[in-house]
């Protein structure tokens, strides 16, 4: 299983905006050199970001992005859904598929296993987890 970029680098991001917490707002400009994140994809996570409501932007000379919560009350299961969409390991995660043919199938409990691993990690870390773990 993989993450795509967009995850990777939407939590760098935030992350960034998490060190950043409670100053004035960063600029996008700013994020993607210091990121190395072309800024035309910076602009487009930032909005799925912003449609969470996980972030909020300031307009004008010193505008830019902020947390739109403390770092503490993000989670980084709400980011990666934001940017993902629903975390499923495999559809048997979630339901026996209609393409099974099993009568008994044993494999799902591994499925589930590992959707609520990946999930219950995700859901108990937060952005201050990260950064004061860094």
């Amino acid at each position: 299983m993989r993450f795509s970029t967009k995850t990777g680098y939407g939590l760098r991001a935030m992350i960034k905006l998490a060190e950043n917490y409670g100053d004035k707002p960063y600029s996008l400009h700013k994020l993607a050199k210091e990121e190395n994140i072309s800024l035309a994809y910076l602009e487009r996570l930032v909005a799925k970001l912003k449609r969470a409501e996980l972030v909020q932007s300031a307009k004008g000379a010193k505008g830019g992005y902020k947390l739109a919560k403390h770092p503490k009350n993000i989670k980084l299961f709400d980011i990666f859904e934001t940017l993902e969409g629903p975390i499923i390991p495999y559809v048997c995660a979630i339901s026996k598929p209609d393409f099974c043919k099993s009568k008994k199938c044993h494999s799902q409990k591994v499925w589930l296993k590992l959707h609520k691993a990946i999930c219950s990690t995700l859901e108990n870390t937060s952005l201050s987890d990260i950064i004061k773990a860094g």
